[in-house]
């Protein structure tokens, strides 16, 4: 990825002349933060056994002196607490991921209208740690497993407030992500820019966004379901004027920062306070924010560590009760050979999936719809959930520390080549992992009846 900070200069605004650079780096933003939430959250089992944890915790109190009666009602109590919360902070992890896709297809909409096709394919961060395109001040982002250090991490990228940075004396790019795109709608608002509304776009009215799946629901202690999007919380938007433009940059900037919502404390600590309305993003006040939602995770999961470190059981951390023992930053490089050939083709399938959502933005109607739906919607997101669950059953040892670890999706972008069509390639990677991991043999169709679909970048 060319990981371009444009502001670079003290000063530097957005321009009529500027903008298209502006809302690529934007995209780029966007696209940044998906292999990052997406990593965390396969890391999550979301339905532990809760027989294990309870008479793992069952044990432990009876050797600090609990009675069988007095552990089994505190192990039952916290057994519960835990697989709820592994399966809220996925479902949550999960739902501010596909919002992420949205706003990537709200901001290539407004880069379409106003300065040429976006580029999405190759885009994704190529070294790690990464860090945000432009933002000031700079701090590193991984692929890591589940646990309050990663929770801090997203919180800094969904920070309504600027980020604390006492080294910082000179004019600032960009402090927060709604920043950058207050500067974005400034220059649209301020000029008579001209929208190309003849171009392709993906647009509202077409079942291109659907804002739940299977993976965004949660039950609670109940057993009850919870979607953690909300219907009225955003979607697609047409970018054809000034009005339309306004809407779809405020929808990416209220999902992920709220409403004027607050961010870390001064000492960048997390308010584990009551929510406030500011940190909803929709009228109804249901769903909150990416940023409120990181701060429900982290604080249920400060709770609950702090429950278990009071109890003086030698749990340090709840997360060795449902969080896959994977590595930091890992590279298909790291992996052995019966194991690079699965994530070769992962990122594969991967990579596709921006190159086929590229392909939407040149391709128009039934071809665009039949792309998008039976292509990425009915397919490829199929694939790529079922390999990144497949590829963490295979286990190896890690070049890096000498450690094993549970393989995991690296999210890394395939350089597909010329001679070729990327479906081909995807067909011929297939062969070659299908050699080495059989288990993955009942994905061979849907990649032989994926969309052909050519490098447009």
């Amino acid at each position: 990825m060319s990981q371009t900070k444009f502001f670079s200069k003290d000063g530097d605004k957005v321009t009529p002349e500027n903008i298209g650079e502006a809302i690529q780096q934007a995209i780029e933003i966007e696209i940044a933060t998906i292999p990052v939430y997406l990593y965390t959250y396969y890391s999550i089992n979301r339905s532990p056994d809760q027989d294990t944890i309870s008479g793992s915790l069952v044990q432990k109190l009876v050797a600090k002196g609990k009675t069988v009666k007095e552990a089994s009602a505190i192990a039952l109590d916290l057994s519960a607490a835990i697989m709820v919360f592994s399966n809220k902070a996925g479902a949550l992890i999960m739902s501010v991921a596909i919002e992420e896709m949205l706003h990537m297809a709200l901001s290539s909409n407004l880069k379409q209208a106003l300065a040429g096709l976006p580029e999405l394919a190759g885009k994704s961060p190529s070294k790690w740690p990464a860090c945000l395109p432009g933002h000031i001040p700079a701090f590193d982002i991984n692929r890591a497993k589940l646990s309050q250090d990663q929770l801090m991490t997203f919180l800094k990228i969904e920070s309504p407030d600027p980020l604390p940075d006492p080294k910082l004396l000179q004019v600032i790019q960009y402090r927060t992500i709604g920043e950058f795109y207050d500067m974005i709608l400034a220059c649209v608002e301020d000029n008579d820019l001209q929208f190309r509304t003849f171009l392709p776009q993906l647009v509202e009215g077409k079942g291109y966004y659907n804002q739940n799946n299977i993976d965004t629901i949660y039950y609670d202690k109940e057993h009850k379901p919870h979607f953690t999007n909300q219907d009225d919380s955003g979607d697609l938007v047409y970018i054809r004027d000034k009005a339309s433009a306004s809407k779809a940059i405020k929808c990416i900037v209220e999902q992920g920062e709220g409403a004027k919502a607050k961010g870390l404390n001064p000492d960048g600590s997390v308010d584990c306070s009551a929510v406030v309305p500011g940190d909803f993003d929709d009228p109804s006040k249901k769903e909150m924010s990416h940023f409120e939602k990181f701060v429900q995770i982290y604080c249920t999961y400060k709770s609950l560590n702090s429950k278990f470190a009071a109890l003086d059981i030698g749990i340090n951390d709840i997360n060795e009760y449902f969080v896959v023992n994977v590595a930091e930053n890992p590279l298909t490089s790291h992996y052995p050979a019966n194991i690079s050939p699965v994530s070769d083709l992962l990122n594969a399938v991967y990579t596709y999936l921006f190159v086929m959502v590229e392909d939407c933005y040149v391709q128009s109607g039934n071809t665009q719809w039949e792309i998008f739906m039976f292509g990425i919607h009915k397919s490829m997101i199929f694939i790529l959930n079922s390999i990144c669950g497949d590829i963490m059953k295979l286990s190896y040892t890690s070049p890096v520390d000498g450690k094993v670890y549970a393989a995991a999706p690296t999210f890394e972008d395939y350089p597909f080549g010329l001679l070729s069509s990327p479906k081909a390639q995807l067909i011929d990677l297939f062969n070659t992992a299908v050699a080495v991991y059989p288990a993955i043999s009942y994905l061979g169709q849907r990649i032989q009846d994926l969309p052909d679909v050519p490098l447009h970048n």
